[in-house]
This record gives C-alpha cells, structure tokens and sequence, in this order.
C-alpha cells in the first residue's frame, strides 16, 4: 500500500528485485519442532503480490510514473540469463528491466556486480563488471535520458 501511494505521486518509480516470489501459506504461531518420527514437515507456499506488475497496471496507458523493474536471473533449459529478462520485461511492462544473471555465487552478497538494463523499446544497455554505485550511475543516465524523452516539460 506505502508502495502504491507513493507510485501514484512520483514521475520515477525504482523498485528493487522482490525479496521473495513466495511465501509459506501458513504461519505457526510456536515453534515447528522435529517429530518423533523423523518426519519432515511440508510446507506449502503461495505466490507473494507483484507490485511491480501492479503498478504498470494500475497506471495504464498514461507511462507515469517512468518504471524500472530488477530481476535477479539464472539461465535454464528453457532461456538464457537474456531470454528470461527479455520475457520478464514484457511481462511486466515496465519501461526498463536491470537484470543481473546471479549463477554461480554471482552479485549476492559481493561488493562488484555486472548487468544489463533491458528496454520495452527491444535497446538493451550492458553494464560491465563494477561497482553497484557504477550500476546505479549508469542506470539514473539512463532513466533520464528516456523519461525526459517521454515528458519533455520535466
């Protein structure tokens, strides 16, 4: 909800990748302990909201705010690391797309990373090996430039 009411003022929305894609469906309200049976417990998760796809809905056609969406990739059978992000953007709608390719220990929890910022338009902007301040330099160069293109009077 702060999300959704802060969106509806602001000319650039920055979400950040989601914590989590889902959470447990339920929640204890004690401890789970071990059984005496050596059974281990199942639990069953659910999808969290999509805030991101939310707030591209909620706004419709009107492109404000300017919104750029993370998405933390690995590459499978099914797309590389590029073909997941280039499915997630349109998915999502969002203007831009940072997407970080996390296999193998990449990104999390380092101080460098790499990334490539995706665009609705088909463009795409490779971030090379750096600093996260380097990512974010680059990605505000790049938020300008195109959400100037698209409210010229800011």
């Amino acid at each position: 909800a702060a999300v959704v009411g802060a969106a509806a003022r602001a000319d650039v929305v920055v979400m950040a990748a989601a914590p989590a894609d889902f959470r447990p469906a339920d929640v204890s309200g004690s401890k789970i302990k071990k059984r005496a049976d050596g059974r281990t417990p199942v639990v069953e998760l659910v999808e969290n909201p999509d805030i991101l796809a939310g707030l591209v809905r909620d706004r419709g056609d009107a492109r404000r705010p300017f919104i750029v969406g993370f998405a933390a990739e690995t590459g499978d059978e099914n797309a590389s690391v590029a073909g997941h992000g280039r499915a997630k953007l349109e998915r999502k709608g969002c203007e831009l797309l940072v997407v970080n390719d996390v296999s193998e220990g990449k990104v999390f929890g380092r101080e460098d990373t790499e990334a490539v910022i995706l665009a609705a338009d088909g463009s795409e902007v490779p971030v090379p090996p750096g600093s996260k301040s380097r990512l974010a330099h680059t990605l505000w160069d790049e938020i300008v430039r195109r959400a100037g293109r698209q409210n010229p009077s800011r």
